[in-house]
This record gives C-alpha cells, sequence and structure tokens, in this order.
C-alpha cells in the first residue's frame, strides 16, 4: 500500500507545482498586457495598435513579441506609428523581461521615465527621431547592447556611467543638445558610435580617437580624428640676470627680426596676391570652348566702331555638348513661354523634330561680362552631374543675355505637385516622391562639396527642381543668384528662404539646406510655401508643420494623397524628421547635403529591410537587433 500511497502523493505535488507555475505565468502575462493598455490608452497614436484585452496579446496585438513559451513580453516594435506625448511612468517600465524597445520615429517628448531605462533584461532601446528633452543621468540596464537615442533634444552632459555598460557595441548620440566633453569610454565591445552635433567641447579621449571624423562632428571638439587641439603658449623663465650689454644685445635683436618678418610678411601678401590673380586669369583657361562659325548673315570684324563684333557676341557651347545650330536658328526657332521666375523668362524652343531645348532669358545682371563669362564657365563645368539640369551653351551681349539648357520634357516638381488636382490628374504616389527627393539632395550636394565652401545655390525651390523622363530630380537655375541685383524681401518665393538670410541679404549653404527642408516639407504636406492664387500672405511652411505636430494632429499634415497608400507612414515620419531637421532656425545646427543624402539613402535601405514587417513583426522568441 505504501508504493500507491506514495505515487499519489508524488502526482498531487507535480500537478500543484504544474498550476502554480502556470499560475505564476498566466500572472505575469496578465500584468504585461495591463501595462501595455495603460501605455496605449495614454499616448496618442494615428495608427491603431489593435490591443484588446480580449484577443491574445502574444498572436494578435500589433507590434508585440513573446517568449517562446508565450509568458512574458520581450519585444515592443512601434517604429513610424505616430505615437504622441511623453511615455507615462508604470506602463513600459514595469516590462521586466523586455529585451527590445524600438519606437523609432514618433513624436514621444518630454523625460524617460527612471524606469524604462533601467529595464534590467533591456538589450536593444531605439528611440532616434523623436523629440525627447532632459539628461540621461539615471542607470542604465547593463544588459544594454545598442542604444540609439539621436535626432531627439536631450541635454545635459553625456553620462560617465555610460562606461558600466559592458555589452555596449553602438552607441548613437548625434543631432541633440548634450553639453560638455565627451567621457572617456573604455568599452572593449564598442564598434559604433555616433555623437556628431550637438553642442559638445572639449579634446576628444584617447580612447575614442580610432573612430571616424563623422562620429565628432558638428560639435567644438578637437583632437585625434579632428584637428589637433590650440596648445598652450611655452613658458619661459625671464632672463637671469647678466651684464646689461647682453640685454641691450638681445632687445637689438628683437627689433631687427619683428622688422624683418614685417616686410617678409609684405612680400607674401604681394606674392599670394599675384598668383591668386594669375589663378583666376588661367581658371578661366581650363574650360575648353568650341564656339558656331558665323553665319552667312553676320557682320564681318571690321564693322563699325560703335558696334560690337559679331565675333564677340556668338554663342558659345561647351564642351561636350552635342548641339549643332547657332544663334540664327534659335531666334528663328518656335517658341513658348515655359515660366517667368525670379531670375527672368524660360522660353522653350523647337528648332527640329529632335531638337527642343530651354532659353533663359537673364535680366538684372549685376556683374561685367569678363565676370559673367568667368562665372558661366565654372558654372557648366560643375553642372556636369546627373542630378543638375545641364547648360550647353551662352551668349552675352550689352542687351540681351542668354542661357540655354536641355529640355526636361517631365516639366517640373512644382507643377506636377500642385497643378490639377481634379478628376484625371495623377498624383504623385510616395516612391516617386522619394525618388525625386534623394535626386535633388545628391545633386545640391554635389553644388556644394564641388563648388566651395562658399559656393551656393540660393534659389532652392519646387520649380527650379526639374524631372527627367524615370522622374529623377534635377536642380536648375545653377549659379544664376550671384549674377543677379536680387533682394530676397521683394521676392515672391520668400517662403523657401532661411531666416538669416532677410538679415543678412546673402545665401550660404546652410541657407541652401534650410531651403531644401522646406522643399521635403512641400513634398510631405502637398502645400506651397508661396501666395495662393487671391492671396498676398506666404505660407510659413515649417512653422505651420511644428504647429500641427505640437497639437498632435500628424494626419492633418501629410498630403491626403499619400494617406491612401498602405505601409508609408514610418517613412513618411521619418522624411518629415529629416525636413524639420534641415529647417532648424540655427544655421550650425542644420546638416550638411552629404548627410541629408545619407539620411534619405538610410531611409530606403532601412524601408527595404522593415516594410513587411514593421507593422507587427512577431517573429516569436527572436533577440534579433531589428529595431
Amino acid at each position: 500500500m505504501k508504493n500507491p500511497k506514495k505515487l499519489h502523493f508524488l502526482v498531487v505535488v507535480t500537478i500543484t507545482l504544474v498550476l502554480q507555475y502556470l499560475c505564476v505565468a498566466n500572472g505575469n502575462l496578465s500584468s504585461d498586457a495591463q501595462a501595455l493598455l495603460e501605455f496605449a490608452s495614454s499616448v496618442p497614436h494615428v495608427r491603431k495598435l489593435n490591443w484588446n484585452s480580449t484577443l491574445p496579446i502574444c498572436t494578435s496585438w500589433v507590434g508585440i513579441t513573446c517568449n517562446d513559451e508565450g509568458t512574458r513580453v520581450i519585444a515592443i516594435h512601434l517604429p513610424g506609428h505616430g505615437l504622441f506625448g511623453p511615455i507615462p511612468k508604470n506602463s513600459i517600465g514595469k516590462l521586466d523581461a523586455l529585451r527590445i524597445l524600438s519606437l523609432r520615429s514618433n513624436f514621444l517628448n518630454g523625460t524617460l521615465p527612471t524606469d524604462v531605462l533601467s529595464l534590467p533584461s533591456l538589450q536593444f532601446l531605439y528611440l532616434q527621431n523623436n523629440d525627447f528633452s532632459g539628461d540621461i543621468s539615471t542607470p542604465l540596464s547593463p544588459q544594454l547592447s545598442i542604444l540609439d537615442l539621436s535626432f531627439n533634444s536631450f541635454s545635459g552632459n553625456i553620462p560617465r556611467t555610460l562606461n558600466n555598460l559592458t555589452r555596449l557595441t553602438s552607441l548613437n548620440l548625434q543631432f541633440n543638445s548634450f553639453t560638455g566633453p565627451v567621457p572617456e569610454l573604455n568599452l572593449t565591445r564598442l564598434r559604433f558610435l555616433n555623437v556628431s552635433h550637438n553642442s559638445l567641447n572639449g579634446s576628444i579621449p584617447s580612447s575614442l580617437n580610432e573612430f571616424p571624423v563623422s562620429s565628432f562632428s558638428g560639435n567644438s571638439l578637437c583632437g585625434p580624428p579632428l584637428s589637433a587641439c590650440a596648445s598652450s603658449a611655452p613658458h619661459y623663465a625671464p632672463n637671469s640676470p647678466g651684464n646689461k650689454h647682453n640685454k641691450k644685445l638681445s632687445i637689438g635683436v628683437i627689433v631687427a627680426i619683428a622688422i624683418g618678418c614685417f616686410l617678409l610678411i609684405v612680400l607674401l601678401a604681394v606674392c599670394l596676391c599675384c598668383f591668386l590673380k594669375k589663378k583666376d586669369e588661367d581658371s578661366v583657361g581650363e574650360l575648353t570652348v568650341k564656339a558656331v562659325p558665323p553665319g552667312k548673315n553676320e557682320k564681318s570684324d571690321d564693322f563699325g566702331s560703335g558696334v560690337q563684333a559679331a565675333e564677340k557676341n556668338k554663342l558659345v557651347f561647351f564642351e561636350g555638348s552635342s548641339y549643332n545650330f547657332d544663334l540664327e536658328d534659335l531666334l528663328r526657332a518656335s517658341a513658348e513661354v515655359l515660366g517667368k521666375g525670379s531670375y527672368g523668362t524660360a522660353y522653350k524652343a523647337i528648332l527640329d523634330e529632335s531638337t527642343t531645348v530651354v532659353v533663359k532669358r537673364v535680366r538684372e545682371i549685376g556683374v561685367a561680362k569678363k565676370d559673367f563669362e568667368q562665372h558661366i564657365e565654372f558654372v557648366g563645368r560643375l553642372g556636369r552631374h546627373p542630378n543638375i539640369v545641364p547648360l550647353c551653351a551662352y551668349y552675352y551681349s550689352k542687351d540681351e543675355k542668354l542661357l540655354v539648357y536641355e529640355y526636361m520634357i517631365t516639366g517640373s516638381l512644382s507643377a506636377l505637385l500642385h497643378g490639377n488636382r481634379g478628376i484625371g490628374r495623377t498624383p504623385l504616389d510616395w516612391e516617386t516622391r522619394v525618388k525625386i527627393s534623394l535626386g535633388a539632395a545628391k545633386g545640391l550636394s554635389h553644388i556644394h562639396s564641388e563648388g566651395g565652401s562658399k559656393f551656393t545655390h540660393g534659389n532652392i525651390k519646387s520649380s527650379n527642381i526639374l524631372l527627367s523622363a524615370d522622374f529623377n530630380g534635377c536642380i536648375s537655375d545653377l549659379g544664376l543668384a550671384p549674377l543677379m541685383n536680387f533682394s530676397p524681401g521683394k521676392s515672391r518665393y520668400i517662403g523657401y528662404y532661411a531666416p538669416e538670410v532677410f538679415e543678412t541679404q546673402k545665401f550660404t549653404q546652410k541657407s541652401d539646406v534650410y531651403s531644401f527642408g522646406v522643399l521635403l516639407l512641400e513634398l510631405l504636406t502637398g502645400k506651397s510655401p508661396l501666395p495662393s492664387s487671391g492671396h498676398d500672405e506666404v505660407v510659413d511652411l515649417p512653422r505651420w508643420v511644428r504647429s500641427v505636430v505640437r497639437e498632435e494632429w500628424t494626419a492633418e499634415v501629410f498630403d491626403e494623397e499619400l494617406m491612401k497608400h498602405p505601409h508609408v507612414e514610418e517613412e513618411m515620419v521619418q522624411m518629415l524628421q529629416i525636413g524639420l531637421a534641415c529647417v532648424t532656425r540655427v544655421p550650425d545646427m542644420r546638416p550638411s547635403m552629404d548627410e541629408v543624402v545619407k539620411m534619405i539613402g538610410d531611409l530606403r535601405s532601412s524601408d527595404s529591410e522593415h516594410r513587411d514587417s514593421s507593422e507587427d513583426n512577431r517573429s516569436k522568441g527572436s533577440n534579433a537587433q531589428t529595431p
């Protein structure tokens, strides 16, 4: 009888333990669900989460992943869901089994709750492209492997407690407002670091100088890999007492050296001026030009002295141009007005069945002929890029200045975006808008990088983004701004101009970035920053977008034509963040165009990886580092 009793006892104990385990597991999952519901009820969101207590959390809740046993929530993936406001305390922070938290590309703000940052099991934290603020002095989870807080408004010092994160492999803090020095980080597993575009200062710790320049740019930092820090002047002890003759001799030598240095500086300045003048003269000759032979009706060189010789006023083509016509052919061509802009009138000229060009008749040229020719020749070389409308030829006389461009058959971005919105309109889909923006960004980046630090476009707007047959965005009107007697305050295109342009009356590369940011907002919203028909008031597009985002009405920001396309919300939010970064009021806080190209390119590559899975991302028990 003892054996059956013993067996019965063991069965009872086993069943009791199993039931107890199931109760505890169910209780943990229930508490996780309750914490998530608390988060969903407190944080407004544009996209539906479909979180409902009547549905199984591990298989039906959007963006939620459970462990293999289905007993705990281990991952939250909600990128680009239009989440607004701060993260409430005692919500996500209660998920003590959470390993992955991805809330990137939303509109979350406020300070991060301490219970979120210190979750004991958290390994991957992706909060980039939000508007979080405050410092991050709170102890962080020691399990963290990837920490991405980029493109927010965090401030204060970068905490030295990051050294406690011995498993950290990636740290991204770029485009925030961190201050102070970069702390010494002795993290042997760290493979990626970016603290660029903050307000950091001081020298870069030796433990971090193997990271590239791009990891630290946009701050006031020095030391490898950036330029060396300015060393203090060496301290010399005062002259020891000696005979007076030596002291007087030293003063005489010093005076002689000072005079000699002054004369040497004057000589160097004269030599430098001569060198620069010669370089300017030589640079004109770098471009080989070919001229169309004089037509039979042109006057000879010895024509009356009061009339400019025809040889000096011929149509000049740039090397490599495939066109073969002269000025008379151009003037006889069938022409129609394409539009009147800030710098002149553009005509479509049809010379024959196979030759169509655009002729821009420019006005208010503020430079002499020689300066005009030098500048245009430089522009012709600079414009050899697939995302810049090619300048084919030019003509200059006292009374007429013409620029000849290739004809872009698809027209301008402005016409396609703001043209007929009635029945029969073919709307610009999201893929096309991204392609246009990336092409235009590459063109402007080329202008800035190859034109020199002071060379700008000065007139970025949607009507100056022309489209190829396959909808590649191309920059037009390159190099015209420096030639014009032009006042920004009198232009109807002031909606594209950066605030500092009105104060300085000058364009810079950073003001170009601002204009490009307005262009991105125009692509996203479908709204023009120009006065509409019957209205004189200019739309301040950046201010309007910020106000709508602040009032948590994101659905009102995006063009209604875009809202018809599924699975693009995340990309649209990311592009909105890029546009807002470009229109920051402080010029030095704006990214460079190289960085904008990279951000848009990363957006495209990120989308190809995540588009199909970003909606729910339910790979069971996955420890993947996918944000």
